[in-house]
């Protein structure tokens, strides 16, 4: 009888969760609910067909890591492709992780975090975030140096809170740590925050971002690392050859390059928070927490009933049930102006009883 034997500690694995279904509304996983605009479409689709599909992808990437690097005068050296920020940031865990090395982050934050410390075999630090979800620097510096961590991660803005890492408090962090230092900006786009500027001062800092977000590309899988050049190169080190596909390389290129075009879309779904938030105030029993991201987070004491009644119109959030620090927690992303007029009318509804 053939016995698989499978790396010890993987079936108890945590897993994320990427089951859908259709929705009618799908406002659940902070995607953009606009596809490409038609101009940026247009010249991309005449640029595929030049794509020379029997090569492996070098120049393509190259060109886009060029590009990227002039906007934030930097080097090509200090640039790494990858397959949105998540590999990324997984790439992080494995080249500053392994057994018995520590890596800190905050919590509650992206979930991935967790699981990456996990299957990079290291022993993650979460700190805890304060009641109203902001950020205590103090706190988080401590952990890092009482576990003499070789890694710390945190999120601005922070995912799925929504809330703002104020740059001072990132500075702190960056200024009392001698570690390998990543701040998840996958969001910056709706709020302009960036840490960038602070790289030049504190060499052992890093910036992950993402065109899934602000720039409606999550299909393609595209992110980027800004870096110390000998970072790049050693974290490069984590990362197969070729990992960066031609299609997704070009798709990001063309839209980097017509990031203008996605400006009028930013700002609308800045204008929709803004007013969702302030509409969710008004719902009896609703928590609104501080946002500058293209979702809301909200906590009501009928969290759990909510999510159903919502499913069953087809409409998806998403719901954390009885995850740690997000008991009765709902993160809502913000659709079209329409979409979202239809998912607060049935919240709405359902917590006044206006429903059969």
């Amino acid at each position: 009888m053939i016995k698989l034997k499978y790396r010890t500690g993987l079936k108890d694995m945590p897993s994320y969760d990427v089951v859908e279904r259709d929705w009618n509304i799908k406002v659940n996983a902070n995607e953009s609910n606009l596809n490409m605009p038609p101009m940026v479409e247009e010249r991309l689709m005449a640029r595929l067909s030049s794509v020379a599909f029997n090569r492996y992808p070098n120049e393509q990437v190259d060109t886009l890591a060029e590009q990227i690097a002039a906007n934030f005068n930097l080097g090509k050296e200090n640039i790494l492709i990858a397959n949105g920020s998540s590999e990324i940031l997984e790439k992080l865990f494995f080249a500053f992780g392994g057994r018995g090395r520590k890596i800190v982050y905050p919590q509650p934050s992206f979930s991935m975090y967790k699981i990456y410390a996990k299957f990079s075999a290291s022993t993650g630090v979460p700190v805890d975030l304060k009641d109203d979800y902001t950020f205590d620097p103090v706190a988080f510096v401590d952990a890092v140096k009482e576990n003499k961590a070789t890694l710390a991660v945190i999120c601005s803005p922070n995912n799925p809170t929504g809330t703002k890492i104020p740059l001072a408090d990132i500075e702190y962090v960056a200024k009392n740590i001698d570690c390998a230092f990543a701040v998840d900006e996958a969001y910056v786009e709706f709020d302009g925050g960036t840490a960038v500027g602070l790289m030049k001062d504190y060499p052992h800092m890093m910036i992950a971002r993402t065109f899934s977000k602000a720039y409606g590309l999550a299909s393609a899988r595209v992110g980027y690392l800004l870096a110390d050049k000998k970072i790049i190169e050693m974290v490069g080190k984590a990362c197969m050859p070729y990992h960066v596909n031609v299609l997704s390389a070009i798709t990001a290129d063309i839209v980097y390059q017509m990031r203008d075009e996605y400006v009028p879309r930013i700002q609308m779904s800045i204008a929709e928070r803004k007013r969702m938030s302030e509409l969710l105030k008004q719902i009896d029993g609703m928590e609104v927490y501080p946002s500058v991201t293209n979702f809301i987070l909200v906590k009501h004491p009928q969290a759990v009933e909510i999510n159903k009644y919502l499913e069953n119109l087809g409409i998806g959030v998403r719901s954390f049930g009885n995850a740690p620090r997000l008991e009765n927690c709902l993160r809502i992303s913000m659709g079209t102006r329409e979409e979202n007029d239809t998912w607060y009318k049935a919240i709405k509804d359902f917590v006044e009883g206006n429903v059969q």
